[in-house]
């Protein structure tokens, strides 16, 4: 059985009825403002040194760089809990590994496009994930349509959440990345480097599961739990990660994930074979906190938090269509994790 074909992503169906309104995304990097809410406060001792980090137009591995070059340690020896946009204004907190001699003062470090804010020691080095999620300010401009609907999907969105999927910054330009793991996967291109093997397998995995969600939503099965779901620990529907083993649901929701593998059988037969195991995630993401508030002339401004791998974009997505202004370069397309 041959796969549909995946160069280009699919419109994947929105939850709520479009409102037919759109706006300007991140017309300044003020525009978008990202604070990741952490774990757990650095205690003071141990043989790492966690900093606190405001940036203004750089990228994360970028400041993480800078960071090492600064303290003197190796770029893998410094760590940070997710990658946060570039066009943007976030605050997040990086880990660098300093067992012996004297601490440096990095809130010393001078540089225009970030500010080290304060600085502690720890036990560990952060590590992807390791945040209680990420709260958000964002002002939209240039806003064009019906308040009424833009506000009557925020209040839909408030008590229902929005379609988890993954953003379109996952997929690569044009949906790359699944085409290139697609091709990895059937042996048709070689992928030496570990870390653009883990994108391309990534990538595919996303799809998949943006597959099934979407297959839900066209189905008329948005907040709906079916027969056979696995539910998380907030009792919603979960959705599958692919990998080896059989998936855990059963009845009418195995049913409907099952057609999606066969579908899309050499990716997911591929995912196995590549060693991935099975997980489930949730194909509902419920900002906490959710507020708007109409400024001056035709802007708004939205604020909510959001758990750690899911996308401020499928919130904006259910209320109206945005976009960005253009930039000489976009080199970081990934979200606030």
């Amino acid at each position: 059985m041959t796969d549909a074909p995946t160069p280009a992503l699919p419109n994947w169906p929105q939850a709520y009825p479009a409102t037919g309104a759109s706006a300007t995304l991140k017309q300044r990097n003020e525009d978008f403002v990202v604070t990741e809410l952490p774990l757990q406060a650095p205690s003071g001792a141990g043989e790492h040194v966690w900093v606190e980090v405001e940036k203004n137009g750089a990228n994360t591995a970028f400041v993480g760089q800078q960071l090492a070059a600064a303290a003197g340690v190796n770029d893998w020896d410094v760590g940070h809990a997710g990658l946060k946009d570039r066009h943007a204004v976030t605050r997040q907190w990086f880990s660098l590994y300093l067992p012996k001699g004297e601490t440096p003062d990095l809130t010393l470090l001078q540089h225009p496009e970030f500010q080290v804010l304060s600085q502690s020691r720890h036990v560990k080095k952060l590590r992807p994930g390791d945040l209680l999620g990420n709260r958000f300010r964002i002002v939209l401009r240039d806003v064009n349509g019906d308040r009424g609907a833009i506000e009557a999907n925020l209040q839909a969105i408030a008590a229902q959440g929005v379609p988890n999927y993954f953003g379109a910054q996952r997929f690569g330009h044009d949906g790359g990345n699944v085409e290139q793991g697609r091709a990895m996967l059937a042996r048709e291109i070689r992928v030496r480097n570990p870390k653009k093997k883990g994108i391309y397998l990534s990538a595919v995995r996303s799809f998949v599961f943006n597959e099934v969600l979407a297959l839900r939503i066209q189905q008329g099965l948005w907040g709906q739990t079916l027969a056979g779901d696995v539910l998380d620990a907030a009792g919603l529907p979960t959705g599958p990660l692919w990998g080896r083993g059989r998936v855990s649901t059963s009845e009418q929701a195995q049913a409907l994930e099952n057609g999606v593998a066969e579908r899309h059988a050499a990716l997911c037969d591929g995912l196995e074979h590549a060693g991935l195991d099975q997980e489930r995630r949730s194909l509902v993401a419920r900002p906490e906190g959710l507020r708007w508030e109409w400024l001056q002339g035709d802007e708004l401004a939205l604020d909510f938090a959001l758990p750690p791998g899911t996308y401020a974009t499928s919130v904006l997505a259910e209320v109206l269509r945005t976009a960005e202004p253009p930039r000489l370069s976009d080199d970081e397309p990934t979200p606030a994790e």
